[in-house]
């Protein structure tokens, strides 16, 4: 498979980004699909930034992430990006990774941050995906 590169802009800068889509287990026998996004905003030495977005859709059977189309687009890499920057994180220093992880609280429409993939006693996928669809259906319902 070929890599792609893509570019967005963020006020002044232009940031290139990746996505590799993979799979992350949950404590039963789920799958779900995990993309894991690298950003960098001053060229290929600049500090990256990495998050591991875990899909918010609720496909069927036992393996969710054998059925799930998601993919990050770049509104969703924009607020990575931006979120980022406000924590601190600069593109600019030489080296190095900036981790966005479950603890900065960030949730985007179709994802939800996962150290699951690095932590394999991080929080179930599962639950939090179940979560994620309670909390949104119940949104549909007040309004």
């Amino acid at each position: 498979m070929r890599t792609r590169l893509r570019t967005l802009r963020v006020g002044e800068r232009t940031c290139t980004w990746l996505a590799t889509i993979g799979q992350v287990a949950g404590d039963g026998v789920d799958v779900h699909r995990c993309i894991r996004v690298r950003v960098w905003g001053a060229g290929k030495n600049g500090r990256a930034l990495e998050a591991d977005l875990l899909s918010k859709a609720m496909s069927v059977g036992w393996t969710p992430a054998a059925t799930d189309g998601s993919y990050p687009a770049a509104a969703d890499v924009r607020r990575l990006v931006e979120h980022a920057l406000t924590l601190g994180w600069d593109p600019a220093a030489v080296g190095g990774t900036f981790r966005l992880t479950e603890d900065h609280g960030l949730e985007l429409p179709g994802f939800l941050i996962t150290d699951r993939v690095r932590d394999p006693r991080a929080p179930d996928p599962t639950a939090r995906v179940i979560r994620a669809f309670e909390t949104a259906a119940s949104e549909l319902d007040r309004h």
